[in-house]
């Protein structure tokens, strides 16, 4: 296991600190006529995982982008790692990690390869990368695979050594862009692990994802934005418990829609119908299982509820471009 780097690496003034890795304060851009970001407003605090969500076209990656100096907003204010930004974008990126969603490792190099030639970008000087480079691949779980080209590595295992990457200057704050889409279920599970890790150590990060239960997993708080605006922000489960009834019943089936409409929005406080599945929101789920028990024709599954839940009701269940 790669013993901390992050006490070590800090700089004295932060080293210990404790209060905000990023601050974002009315911030607006526009594209043309069109505002993307309608002044939006977080802090990130040292220490905390915090998890931007919001659809397709929701503002996320234009915010990132302003955050990290490379567009420039329209309005509001940005302090990440103690600079202005955009006006210190460039002290401040030095000292931020980022994963983007899609992998741009150099294939023509090796793991270790891509490690230092990343390394020298950041003027870290050899002796230190020689140190730092084992420490990192064994925390990506690529110790053995220190040779290997990148031509042959499967994705799950090029996810890992872009976030091994991004750790290489050991950051303040580490950025994930949709950090496992495309990944099956055991890489997850390991880039999970590995953050819960950064976590423990004492590291920032700021997550963007589509997977709810990602983000309900690692984030201590998070904002839910829509149309550039914000719509909620607090702790994943203080979202829940404030937006939506605690017991959720899916009725599946071709006849979930006709129950739904004759029985479900009887029993339930709230019901959404999409395709063949009926969405049932209640206080008590007892009435709508008593009522689905003896039934034959539509299956069901009683759970508590969940962000992905709390997302939708926010939301909508519209599909987005």
């Amino acid at each position: 296991m790669m013993d901390s780097i992050v006490e070590r690496a800090l700089p004295a003034r932060v080293r210990g600190a404790h209060g905000r890795v990023l601050s974002v304060d009315g911030l607006v851009k526009r594209y043309g006529g069109h505002e993307v970001v309608s002044g939006l407003s977080f802090d990130i605090l040292r220490g905390e995982c915090f998890g931007l969500l919001g659809p397709n076209g929701a503002g996320k990656t234009t915010t990132l982008r302003c955050c990290l100096g490379l567009v420039d907003p329209d309005g509001g204010t940005i302090e990440l790692c103690g600079e202005p930004v955009p006006k210190a974008a460039r002290e401040a990126r030095v000292r931020v990690g980022v994963v983007p969603q899609m992998d741009n490792l150099d294939p023509d190099f090796t793991v270790t390869e891509n490690l230092v030639v990343y390394g020298r970008y950041f003027g870290i000087d050899r002796a230190t990368l020689a140190g730092r480079i084992p420490r990192l691949l064994e925390f990506a779980g690529l110790a053995s695979r220190a040779n290997a080209h990148i031509r042959t590595l499967s994705g799950g295992t090029k996810r890992r050594l872009t976030l091994a990457r991004a750790l290489v200057n050991d950051p303040e704050l580490l950025i994930l862009d949709e950090p496992t889409t495309g990944l099956d279920p055991q890489a997850r599970h390991l880039i999970w692990n590995g953050l819960r890790q950064l976590l423990a150590q004492g590291k920032t990060i700021l997550l963007t994802t589509h997977f709810m239960d990602e983000a309900e997993r690692l984030a201590s708080r998070l904002a839910v934005i829509d149309h550039g605006r914000m719509i909620a922000c607090d702790a994943p489960r203080t979202l829940i418990a404030g937006h939506v009834e605690p017991e959720v019943v899916e009725v599946y089936g071709d006849g979930a829609r006709a129950w739904a409409d004759v029985h479900g929005r009887a029993l339930a406080r709230r019901v959404e119908v999409a395709g063949e599945t009926a969405f049932c929101y209640a206080m008590d789920a007892t009435p709508l299982l008593a009522d689905l028990a003896p039934r034959t024709g539509v299956r069901y599954l009683h759970r508590p509820a969940n962000l992905e839940d709390l997302f939708i009701k926010l939301t909508g269940r519209e599909l987005r471009d």
